[in-house]
């Protein structure tokens, strides 16, 4: 049984491109998470603020 090297190459860059596109896309999602939690959040709305006045 010979080892068929087109078929690991094929799957080898399908697993190069994979790992490249979670990369991207996982620091893409960071940014918007750093922009979410770095943005002013002083102004509550009606709810929250009812909850904080009850404590």
């Amino acid at each position: 049984m010979e080892i068929n090297w087109k078929i690991i190459a094929v799957v080898a860059v399908i697993a190069i491109i994979l790992v490249a596109y979670l990369i991207y896309k996982n620091q893409k999602d960071q940014d918007k998470v750093v922009k979410y939690f770095n943005a002013d959040t002083s102004e509550l709305t009606e709810e929250e603020d009812e909850l904080n006045n009850l404590r």
